[in-house]
């Protein structure tokens, strides 16, 4: 007989937040029993048994058992495999801002282009600095916020937790992949933002376990931030 126990600082339960021992007992392969957490007395994490889909609808939704269920019993920062996928999710993270800079910066150009290699590798990298830039303003002011907003004490492990969880909470970026394929107006760069910002709130708030308003005030100051810089860039001849 196995327990599941996690890395790092420990599984927490969905519905309250509180720490648990562990999320469930193996008896036999396939065969396990979810344990209750001692502080609500409730299923610690009834998401373990439930499919992907139902697990993403309601992040979707926002529900923050779900969030509390990816970020702690999911992934966790206490392991270097975690570590990696907070790496490469940066990496994805950045290569979305920089398509998506790209796309309104070719709106801009009004369908003029140069048929030019050198011209058009200048234009890559010109765009994945641009993108690098917006998000290092980004990430600068969302940890400011973090220390004199929500007044958390300067811990490396507890920032990085914090920037884990935003961008994995950035999932809906993805659907800037969709855009590649089919054609959208570009009304939907800003819906597909706003869905990123509200999404940031509730990961925020569930790793810092501040009020909504406190969190939203951070995300806010962060993403305005980030636009700016982007207007500004996008601004230049």
């Amino acid at each position: 007989m196995g327990d599941a126990q996690a890395e790092g600082e420990g599984p927490r339960c969905v519905g309250c937040g509180g720490r648990v021992k562990t999320l469930f007992v193996q008896y036999s392969p396939g065969n396990i029993r979810l344990m209750k957490c001692d502080n609500c007395k409730a299923v610690a994490d009834p998401y373990i048994e439930c499919e992907f889909m139902i697990i993403l609808i309601d992040l979707i939704l926002h529900k923050t058992r779900a969030y509390r269920h990816i970020l702690f019993n999911k992934l966790s920062m206490g392991s270097s495999v975690d570590k990696g996928i907070l790496y490469r999710s940066t990496l994805i993270h950045i290569a979305l801002d920089a398509f998506r800079i790209s796309f309104s910066k070719g709106n801009k150009a009004d369908g003029a282009s140069s048929t030019s290699i050198f011209s058009t590798i200048f234009n890559c990298f010109e765009v994945i600095g641009d993108a690098l830039l917006g998000n290092i303003i980004f990430m600068i002011m969302l940890l400011l916020g973090v220390r004199f907003i929500l007044k958390l004490s300067f811990d490396v492990t507890r920032y990085r937790e914090v920037l884990f969880a935003v961008i994995i909470s950035s999932y809906f970026k993805l659907f800037l992949f969709t855009m590649m394929v089919w054609e959208f107006p570009s009304s939907v760069i800003f819906i597909v933002e706003m869905f990123v910002l509200s999404s940031n709130v509730v990961a925020l708030r569930v790793v810092s376990q501040f009020p909504k308003a406190h969190c939203f005030g951070v995300c806010l100051m962060a993403h305005a931030a980030k636009y700016l810089t982007e207007r500004w860039i996008l601004g230049k001849p």
